[in-house]
């Protein structure tokens, strides 16, 4: 793993921006502009590297549903915050009918630094971004570049065999609507929905569009419907399950919610049980289960223990995206004065993660984001950040295999 620079394309802004990103640029709090996809650099890897990081994306993907199983069966669901009896039973259901209910994709947040094993950071398995850009401006940024190179990047062809795999388990006769939240400002979320529709349509599927926003509740038959009054009987959303389960409509989600079998009115993509996975309880869940293993780090839900006087931790709350609510705490210089009543805890729910800090390339911390899509290694996003916490101002860099 390397970071090489390289002057950018001329026009790169329009070029980007035409394969999909129309958010290339990033607004700082100074007013200014800057790039949010910056091509003056790159990240080298080998193939063996790639191959090795392939291996522990679909080791920890596994050993992620292995967790998922153990959570239902041992009825954990309170260690997540789910205490509504409800969705905890709704989450159940579809976990022991996963196998009747499409699920699409996944990103592994990862550290890395070319020398140890990668650790895992955290896994978004509900509602990931950073798609659009991972899987095809990347790509053409590559063959622009560096014609006859490879890349580890095969989501685009993974998404619509997905799709095509999956396409039995949806209702027949209706189409399949994509929806994202109409609050998208920036077009991430907007622009990610409409990639995925269009891998949906190129498997041959019919689609729709609609926004969370739009979508209707018909108190006579009592479905939810879309602009044109038709039923919604299946529907991808870049929406939360948490925001789902809690909002006004939660309980008609519940009661309609077809989870498997054909027995509720709407299908929702991705389902139910793929809360279990984009939880950061899970972390500490994967080290009771797996303590040890070289691609964990170590992570408590009731405090940080022994982490408080080395290595130091990051406290992070169960839900979150983008670094919100996220804090680093360095390790107590002399455990010796520390208060006797230890390491603060924080008042709201949060996972306590063995701080790994994330490696600098240039002065750039750099976190890699492996998308799985079904149940394989399918890709690479490469994101920096100036700070430790990968927030909304990351950069987002290519790279290629040489």
């Amino acid at each position: 793993m390397e970071r090489r620079t390289i002057a950018p394309r001329p026009g790169w802004q329009q070029t980007v921006e035409a394969q999909g990103l129309i958010y290339p640029l990033t607004r700082y709090p100074d007013d200014s502009l800057r790039p949010y996809w910056d091509e003056s650099a790159y990240y080298v890897f080998s193939l063996p590297e790639v191959e090795a990081l392939e291996e522990t994306v679909e080791e920890l993907h596994r050993m992620c549903l292995a967790a998922a199983d153990h959570i239902v069966t041992a009825g954990r669901f309170a260690d997540l915050g789910i205490t509504d009896p409800h969705v905890a039973g709704a989450v159940a259901e579809a976990w022991h009918r996963r196998a009747e209910l499409p699920s699409v994709y996944g990103r592994f947040d990862l550290r890395y630094d070319g020398t140890g094993p990668a650790k895992m950071l955290e896994y978004n398995a509900d509602t990931p971004t950073s798609l659009v850009e991972a899987a095809s401006p990347q790509w053409f940024w590559m063959e622009d570049r560096f014609p006859g190179a490879d890349q580890w990047n095969s989501l685009h062809e993974r998404l619509v065999a997905a799709w095509r795999k999956q396409a039995p388990l949806l209702p027949p006769g209706s189409p399949l609507h994509f929806a994202h939240s109409a609050d998208d400002e920036l077009g991430e979320d907007l622009m990610t929905v409409a990639y995925l529709k269009e891998t949906a349509e190129q498997a041959g599927l019919a689609t729709d569009w609609i926004s969370m926003e739009e979508i209707g509740w018909d108190p006579l038959s009592g479905r939810f419907v879309d602009n044109g009054l038709r039923f919604i009987r299946a529907i991808f959303k870049l929406y939360p399950w948490e925001w789902l389960t809690t909002d006004r409509f939660a309980d008609h989600v519940l009661d309609t919610l077809d989870n498997g079998g054909g027995t509720g009115s709407t299908l929702w993509i991705e389902p139910a049980w793929k809360m279990l996975l984009s939880n950061k309880a899970l972390l500490a869940i994967l080290w009771e289960l797996y303590p040890g293993h070289p691609n964990l780090l170590p992570a408590y839900l009731d405090g940080p223990r022994e982490l408080a006087a080395g290595p130091g931790y990051v406290a992070k709350p169960l839900l979150g995206r983008e670094g919100a609510g996220v804090t680093v705490h360095e390790p107590t210089a002399d455990p010796a004065a520390a208060p006797a009543a230890g390491p603060a805890v924080r008042d709201e729910p949060c996972c306590y993660q063995a701080l790994a800090p994330l490696p600098a390339f240039d002065g750039n911390h750099v976190v890699l984001g492996a998308w799985v899509v079904g149940d394989e290694s399918a890709g690479l996003g490469i994101r920096e950040s100036s700070g430790l916490i990968t927030d909304e101002y990351a950069r987002f860099l290519p790279h290629v295999i040489l």
